[in-house]
């Protein structure tokens, strides 16, 4: 079971060293080199863990100087550079590379994942309290639902012993889940070797099947009840054997990855603030990497107290 940080110290300092690890210490060799890439990438982070926007991250770093120390930063970023930072640091390569750092710390230098889940998961594009949503019609003693045509969706695989994230997905939802599977997993198994993987009737599909099974490598758990109700037995190879030969003991282990999709939404939230699509996958991709770096290991206690980084760096759930 994965054990979350509450420091903010700690939080900022396990992102500091991910970032020293993925990331060029300067985007440029012109750049003013005022701050670093891995600092602002842990202000990002800590920012996130805080549930603040980008004025109010820079108003905390200005009034807690002993936090700043904690990295490095002799001054405090101008929040139009840590808005021009999320726009560099969370899309494609360096997100990527930030990700990998994260699960390479997680897993200890294991290249094995026992079991993974595969899932996604809708958020608000915007605050609304749930007395607006769920709110009174004219009508006495009925209630009145608002539903919502597009919104953020957030695919991810996960291993179900750790709660870390391996591959993520961002898309605008409604979508569904069957066509989206290779997007989802590719990124992980071109970096871990996943023995098992674990999926919901969602993306029940014999094509689905044979490029886990085949293509990859794993061993797919899927129940085979995409499509109309019967009671025959699939005429595929796969599927049948779902049907026949269905693993219910590991199958179990898929409610992990709804365990991931709460330790998000209730440690970081589950709305979102940027309003453009490419804004919002930027933001969910700054909640995926740090509820990874929140995944730590404890015994910390005498290094939080110092500012210096060991220089074997932090223990992370193994």
């Amino acid at each position: 079971m994965s054990t979350t940080s509450k420091s903010p110290r700690m939080v900022l300092l396990a992102a500091y060293e991910i970032g020293k690890e993925a990331l060029p210490a300067y985007a440029h060799r012109f750049s003013p080199k005022k701050f670093t890439q891995p600092q602002l990438f842990a202000c990002l982070v800590l920012k996130a863990f805080w549930k603040a926007d980008y004025r109010g991250i820079a108003r905390a770093l200005h009034d807690l100087p002993e936090l700043r120390k904690t990295i490095g930063l002799n001054s405090t970023p101008h929040f139009t550079t840590l808005q021009k930072a999320a726009r560099r640091l969370l899309v494609a390569t360096p997100a990527a590379s930030l990700l990998a750092g994260s699960i390479r710390r997680l897993a200890g230098g294991a290249q094995r994942v026992a079991l993974a889940a595969v899932d996604s998961t809708g958020l608000e594009g915007r605050h609304v309290s749930s007395y607006y949503v769920r709110r009174r019609s004219k009508t006495p003693g009925k209630w009145q639902q608002t539903t919502y045509k597009r919104y953020p969706k957030l695919a991810v695989v996960c291993d179900c012993r750790t709660h870390a994230i391996l591959s993520t997905l961002r898309v605008r939802g409604p979508t569904p889940d069957i066509h989206q599977l290779r997007a989802t997993l590719g990124p992980a198994v071109r970096q871990l070797r996943i023995e098992r993987l674990v999926a919901d009737a969602g993306y029940d599909s014999e094509s689905n099947h044979v490029m886990v099974r085949e293509q990859f490598g794993i061993e797919s758990i899927i129940p085979p009840h995409h499509g109309r109700p019967t009671t025959k037995l699939p005429p595929t190879r796969y599927r049948r054997l779902m049907a026949t030969e269905f693993d219910k003991v590991a199958y179990g282990q898929r409610w992990q990855v709804e365990t991931v999709f709460s330790m998000i939404k209730r440690n970081l939230g589950g709305d979102l603030s940027a309003r453009t699509y490419w804004s919002q996958s930027r933001e969910m991709m700054l909640l995926v990497l740090t509820h990874n770096v929140m995944i730590i290991w404890r015994g910390c206690a005498a290094f939080l107290q110092s500012n210096i980084v060991p220089s074997g760096g932090y223990r992370f759930l193994r």
